[in-house]
């Protein structure tokens, strides 16, 4: 059965806290678009969405979704205001990773960027809420989250051996470029996944803090078409090892948005070993099925081998699911 790393889930408790958060009053509960509202419904607790949920899950062969906010992280300016949003979203995510021990994990959310806090949820996420894992955004009130005044956490989660998830924070990467021509999430999302491994290999977070499981997303944007070049042009005295040897320590999803061309790219450039299932639920479900997000990998020119890895045995090497602790 697969494992999807990449799902979203947005409690209706935590809305209200989400537009004190954002400023932006209605902007998860009254999208502009059906096509918005189909994605937030289905991403949401409104009755019956987690059963059917389940019910596409079993349809496409999903034994587990881990669960996190994607861009709608808790992140406030303000301490407290920071702190009391990763508690309402990560207590609501206990709630159901508890009720459904066998079908969802989740991923715990920091109130960034507020170091000492972030350091207490996260303790309190791995070892009391029984998380898998730590959800972070490329980027925090556009700082990236490579930067030096994230290093504590790093260090903590290096000593934990935990799993990291990024996720893009829907910026555009700051660029005007992207912004204003209104490719913000069409393809600003695959730059902001191409940035933060940039920055990760800058400051050498992969070399110093081997022990993470770092997890980048939509098949890690146009980096695996940069490898070479990183080596001939990146390669500069102050990093601890090649550029693409540091991207190919990292693990990426396969959200490609049924790309085979993508997929084989980023399998040939990473290695099938580096790659784990992910849907990015519930965004694609406008143009394509739950099932067929999954579907398209089995149906790509990748050996029957590089396949089985892919969507069956590579998650292992990131989550101890024997461990009855990591269910919830």
């Amino acid at each position: 059965m697969i494992v999807d790393v990449h799902a979203h889930y947005l409690p209706t408790s935590y809305r209200p806290m989400l537009e004190t958060l954002t400023g932006r009053p209605g902007k998860p509960t009254a999208p502009a678009t059906p096509d918005a509202r189909q994605i937030f419904a289905a991403m949401s607790d409104e009755p019956g969405m987690i059963n059917q949920r389940i019910d596409m899950m079993d349809d496409a062969g999903v034994e587990r979704q881990i669960l996190s906010p994607g861009s709608l992280a808790p992140y406030a300016t303000e301490s407290q205001l920071a702190v009391e949003a990763a508690h309402m979203l990560n207590d609501s995510y206990c709630e159901l990773t508890n009720s459904r021990p066998n079908r969802f994990s989740a991923f715990v959310s920091l109130p960034l960027p507020h170091i000492d806090a972030s350091l207490e949820e996260m303790r309190r996420g791995l070892d009391e809420l029984g998380m898998v894992g730590v959800a972070f955004s490329c980027s925090v009130f556009n700082r990236s989250t490579a930067e030096v005044e994230f290093e504590p956490l790093y260090a903590e989660m290096n000593a934990r051996g935990t799993a990291l998830f990024f996720h893009p924070c829907q910026n555009g990467i700051c660029s005007p470029f992207i912004n204003d021509y209104g490719f913000t999430t069409a393809a600003g999302a695959s730059l902001e996944d191409t940035a933060i491994v940039l920055h990760l290999i800058k400051r050498n977070i992969p070399a110093r803090y081997p022990n993470i499981k770092i997890i980048i997303p939509h098949l890690g944007g146009l980096i695996p078409m940069q490898l070479a070049r990183l080596d001939g042009q990146a390669s500069t005295p102050d990093l601890l090892s090649p550029p693409s040897m540091m991207a190919r320590s990292l693990y990426y999803d396969t959200v490609g948005w049924g790309s085979q061309a993508a997929l084989r790219c980023a399998c040939e450039a990473f290695g099938a070993e580096h790659l784990v299932p992910g849907s990015d639920f519930s965004a694609l479900l406008t143009v394509e099925s739950y099932r067929r997000t999954f579907e398209y990998i089995k149906e790509s020119r990748l050996s029957d081998q590089e396949i089985e890895k892919i969507l069956y045995s590579n998650v292992s090497a990131l989550f101890d699911f024997d461990n009855a602790k990591s269910w919830g």
